[in-house]
């Protein structure tokens, strides 16, 4: 393991301190963070979506803009807009930036605005640009939207386009913790209000306070790079393709359940998440060559939020982590 994928390795400890039980959700926001992807986490309230996400911005040397979505929010209030100023007396507009030109980008709870707002979004996840007027403005080099949303079948939600679904390089779904984690965390936020009321106390001692060490962004351009140069074989590339082509043509797989349940497949967007997802699992393990093991642990992510269900599989309750787990089932490597 080289000093940049230690460095990485810190990082997913240290915000792993801060979110109990959710290790896969820490992992995803890495990995997308490597690949250069946006990251869509869905559950229900209280499952440390925000947290998780404040938790990675607040270990990097790097600019974090929040962006709370709901109903009555406009286009504007996301990408900026031009404001009239005079300079000099002379009139003239002004370009004011909103929170999109921050790095990292919290949308929180993307579902509850409308489609003008998310439709907005589309454009800085796309291209990474903010067109206003008839100026276009180019975001950060490090740019990244992590996004939550509660359960779609949620009062008050509006379903995202499957245009901007196919632009999350993952979706995650967050589970509640388990019963350890759930002491954990009670034990973690006590311990978190103690620390917060030794630090607002001038007469204490602040040099035994621990304070985790905040990554230099040149270190993820670093990691970036070496995704790079991690391998992949012809057998491997071959089983992406397979898997992504069964969600298109699943009557080749008559003895599963695919044809019944898949209505759409996944876009050729998806060959390429999985194949750059599969590389930074692999270079997270410290290998610089992809196994069919590690695309088979980024598939549910990866391909998933890219399935339409047909009616036959929403009315049997099927969800797309299962048609994805038939989907491993059914596709050969090799």
């Amino acid at each position: 393991m080289n000093q940049t994928q230690q460095a990485i390795t810190t990082l997913i400890s240290q915000v792993e301190t801060s979110v109990i039980g959710q290790s896969d959700v820490v992992r995803a926001l890495v990995i997308g963070l490597l690949t250069q992807g946006h990251v869509l986490l869905e559950g229900l309230p209280g499952t440390a979506k925000t947290r998780s996400v404040k938790s990675l911005a607040d270990n990097l040397q790097t600019s974090f803009g929040r962006i709370q979505f709901t109903p009555d929010l406009l286009p504007s209030d996301v990408t900026g807009t031009e404001v009239y100023q005079e300079l000099n007396g002379k009139p003239q507009l002004h370009f004011q930036a909103g929170p999109i030109f921050n790095s990292i980008i919290l949308a929180d709870e993307i579902n509850r605005a409308p489609a003008k707002v998310q439709a907005a979004l589309l454009e800085a996840m796309a291209e990474r640009t903010i067109t206003v007027g008839d100026k276009t403005h180019v975001l950060p080099e490090l740019f990244m939207v992590l996004a939550t949303q509660n359960p779609v079948e949620q009062e008050g939600t509006y379903p995202l386009p499957e245009a901007q679904m196919d632009r999350f390089i993952m979706k995650v779904s967050v589970d509640y913790p388990d019963d350890d984690a759930e002491l954990d965390i009670i034990r973690l936020v006590r311990s978190e209000e103690t620390h917060s009321k030794l630090t607002a106390e001038p007469d204490i001692e602040k040099k035994n306070i621990n304070t985790s060490i905040q990554l230099d962004p040149s270190i993820v351009m670093q990691a970036r790079s070496e995704l790079t140069m991690v391998e992949i074989s012809e057998i491997s590339e071959r089983y992406i393709v397979a898997l992504v082509m069964a969600t298109r043509k699943p009557e080749r797989y008559s003895a599963s359940s695919l044809s019944r349940w898949i209505e759409v497949g996944a876009s050729p967007r998806a060959s390429i998440s999985l194949d750059k997802c599969a590389r930074a699992y692999a270079w997270l393990q410290a290998r610089n060559y992809v196994e069919p093991d590690d695309i088979r642990a980024m598939a549910h992510a990866v391909l998933g939020h890219r399935i339409t269900l047909s009616y036959d599989a929403l009315a049997d309750g099927i969800t797309q982590q299962q048609v994805i787990d038939e989907l491993l089932d059914y596709v050969v490597i090799g």
